[in-house]
C-alpha cells in the first residue's frame, strides 16, 4: 500500500452548510411552534450545540420529533455551496492519484441530495454514521482507509470540530484544522490538531506535504 489519502469532515470544512443549518434549525421551530423564528433568533453559538438543544431553547416542546417531520424539507430549501477553492483543490489530489474520502456524521440517505453532484464525482469514498461509529470515535476514518487501501501514516483529515481532531489523532492520521469552520482554532489546537489551515484554497496537493514521505520499494 503506497497510495496516499485525503478524508475530510464534510459540514463547514468541504460545504459550506453553516447557513443552510441556521435556517433549517429556524423553519423547524417555525413549524413546531406556529411563531416565526428566524435565524437571527438562534444563539451565536447554535452551530456548537446539538440541535435538539437548540430548538427547546426556541421553544419547541418535542425537538426530536419536529426533527423527524421537518428537518430534511427545511435543509433541502437551503442547500449549501462548497467553499471557494474546494473543488479545484480536491481534483488537484485527484490528479495527483490520491484517494479523497469524506467521514461525515450526516445520514447516507440525506447525501443522495445534499451533496452537490461536482463534489460526489470527486470522491473515492464516503462514510457516514450508518457505516462505523461516529467521531470521536476513530472507526469511520479506519472504514475509509480499509476501502481505498492506504496506511494510516499515509493520511490526512481535514476537519473543523474538536471530535474530528480526536477521531484523526486516534486513527493514527494527520490531524489538520479547518480554521474557516464551525469551531475556533484554538478548540482544534486543545484537540490535537497537528496544524491549523488557515482557508479552504489550502486543500490541495500541498496537504501531503504534512506526511511522511512513501519509502521507496
Amino acid at each position: 500500500m503506497t497510495r496516499q489519502a485525503a478524508l475530510f469532515d464534510l459540514d463547514g470544512v468541504l460545504l459550506d452548510s453553516g447557513p443552510a443549518v441556521r435556517t433549517a434549525l429556524a423553519s423547524v421551530a417555525t413549524c413546531a411552534t406556529g411563531r416565526r423564528t428566524i435565524p437571527a433568533d438562534l444563539p451565536p453559538d447554535a452551530l456548537h450545540r446539538p440541535r435538539a438543544e437548540i430548538l427547546t431553547l426556541l421553544g419547541v416542546t418535542d425537538p426530536d420529533g419536529a426533527c423527524a417531520r421537518w428537518w430534511d424539507g427545511a435543509l433541502a430549501a437551503a442547500l449549501p455551496a462548497t467553499f471557494p477553492g474546494v473543488l479545484t483543490g480536491l481534483l488537484a489530489l485527484r490528479d495527483a492519484d490520491v484517494a479523497l474520502g469524506v467521514v461525515t456524521l450526516q445520514d447516507r440517505d440525506r447525501l443522495t441530495w445534499f451533496l452537490p453532484p461536482a463534489l460526489t464525482d470527486l470522491l473515492d469514498v464516503v462514510i457516514t454514521r450508518q457505516d462505523a461509529p461516529a467521531k470521536p470515535a476513530p472507526d469511520g476514518l479506519h472504514a475509509a482507509l480499509a476501502r481505498v487501501d492506504v496506511l494510516p501514516e499515509q493520511a490526512v483529515f481535514v476537519g473543523d470540530s474538536p471530535g474530528d481532531m480526536t477521531a484523526a489523532c486516534a486513527a493514527g492520521v494527520i490531524a489538520l484544522g479547518a480554521t474557516w469552520g464551525w469551531h475556533t482554532p484554538a478548540a482544534l489546537h486543545t484537540a490535537g490538531a497537528h496544524h491549523l489551515l488557515p482557508d479552504p484554497t489550502r486543500i490541495g496537493p500541498s496537504l501531503l506535504h504534512h506526511l511522511a514521505p512513501i519509502p521507496a520499494s
